[in-house]
């Protein structure tokens, strides 16, 4: 079963179950893949999927820190419900251990030398780690052991 039917199928459990918070959250992110195959004209792999919905985990991070900033906990309270919805379609985060494991066979893999060489690993882990992991705790990562 594709992520997307997987969406689907929790869509409509969703519905049965009467949970609106997990339903509209649902429906938001088929309408951003929807969005996404009608911009390129193509159905979206389960890969590309899984990077609609990082982004979205993205997107209401920011928007948390924003809303508690601003004194709005109760808007960041609904964001953080939707986070945890959609974390349920992503695969099991990353531990420490494994993420340096990861960049270390990365550098190795690509034989970078130094910063210069830093696009070269952060493109030989992305696939690795797309929606496992932070993007900027893999870069943090890849420059600590570059710069070492």
């Amino acid at each position: 079963m594709t992520l997307t039917e997987q969406l689907k199928e929790a869509m409509k459990d969703a519905m049965r179950a009467k949970e609106k918070v997990r339903l509209g959250t649902i429906r938001l992110a088929l309408s951003a893949i929807k969005q996404q195959e009608v911009d390129g004209q193509k159905s979206l792999s389960d890969d590309e999927v899984l990077a609609v919905i990082t982004k979205m985990v993205k997107q209401r991070k920011d928007s948390i820190t924003q809303y508690v900033e601003g004194g709005r906990q109760d808007l960041a309270d609904i964001e953080a419900a939707e986070i945890a919805v959609l974390e349920n379609f992503l695969p099991a985060a990353l531990s420490a251990h494994e993420l340096e494991q990861i960049v270390s066979d990365a550098i190795a893999q690509s034989g970078a030398q130094g910063m210069q060489d830093m696009g070269k690993v952060m493109n030989v882990i992305r696939p690795q780690v797309q929606g496992r992991a932070d993007m900027g705790q893999v870069s943090q990562t890849v420059k600590a052991k570059l710069t070492a």
